[in-house]
């Protein structure tokens, strides 16, 4: 769906029926999408039209971010530890696999399974990395945030990890850097996380609720919100530290959003909702 107001919706022409999970902008032009069946849409004209850099029905798992710091270098990760990169701008796509973001007793039982039988290791492989839900590009920094606790940082755009030390053993959904530039981190069962600096402990945020949260949308230099299912809708003013309920009466779930004009534009469960910001 494309807007030029954050009210009018038009849906534009895609090449493909699987379901688009992300998508990204590098400039005015130049947007990708990702999805299930390890598809990669392209547009250079703004998002009107798309075509296909990748598809991968016989993968079976979805690609669930996507993110480039250039026209040319992007990465794609997903669902099993999915991973693509691209050097060229989505012309080509080579899968990496990072056994960096193993756990030691994964690396360990991996190590064993090659020993022992070359096939089973392959099979094993491909599927025991955590889910890769989020990419977050802050500046030179790449963060990383996916199941069973995971987070970790790239300071090459990926190519290497360094994973923090656990926190909780839930799935993280997403990351950001706050208004005072301190490290947000949202997830299972209303839980979110916060950290003063990119080496420093994490502390619990009381956020009041039991919920899943889903992005978190940075207003301005005083605000932001957490988006979750069940309708939760979080806004903190205190850079993350405690939060605002602001429920919304459906109940449905609040997947994404972005601040335009002045507005809340998030992608629900039921379509594009529009709220108001206040100041």
């Amino acid at each position: 769906l494309r807007s030029n107001n954050g009210i009018d919706w038009q849906q534009v022409d895609v090449p493909s029926q699987s379901t688009l999970t992300a998508v990204t902008f590098i400039n005015n032009s130049l947007g990708w999408a990702v999805g299930h069946d390890g598809i990669i849409l392209h547009t250079s004209d703004g998002g009107y039209t798309w075509i296909i850099q990748q598809y991968l029905p016989d993968i079976q798992k979805p690609l669930l971010d996507i993110a480039f710091k250039n026209e040319n270098e992007g990465v794609a990760l997903g669902a099993y530890g999915l991973f693509f990169r691209t050097m060229d701008g989505g012309k080509s796509w080579l899968q990496e696999f990072h056994t960096s973001l193993l756990s030691l007793d994964d690396l360990e039982y991996l190590a064993e399974l090659k020993e022992e039988d070359e096939q089973v290791y392959l099979e094993e492989r491909s599927s025991i990395l955590p889910h890769f839900n989020r990419l977050f590009i802050d500046e030179q920094i790449t963060f990383i945030v996916g199941e069973v606790g995971l987070i970790a940082k790239s300071n090459d755009f990926g190519k290497t990890w360094q994973r923090f030390e656990d926190i909780y053993q839930g799935s993280f959904f997403d990351l950001a850097r706050t208004p005072k530039g301190h490290l947000l981190a949202v997830g299972l069962r209303g839980n979110s996380f916060r950290t003063l600096s990119n080496d420093a402990p994490w502390k619990g945020s009381q956020t009041g609720i039991t919920t899943l949260l889903n992005s978190i949308v940075i207003v301005d230099e005083q605000k932001l919100f957490v988006l979750g299912n069940n309708g939760v809708l979080l806004e903190s003013t205190d850079d993350g530290v405690s939060f605002i309920k602001r429920l919304q009466g459906d109940g449905k779930a609040l997947l994404a959003g972005t601040i335009f004009n002045h507005q809340l534009i998030i992608a629900s469960e039921v379509g594009i909702k529009v709220l108001q910001v206040r100041n």
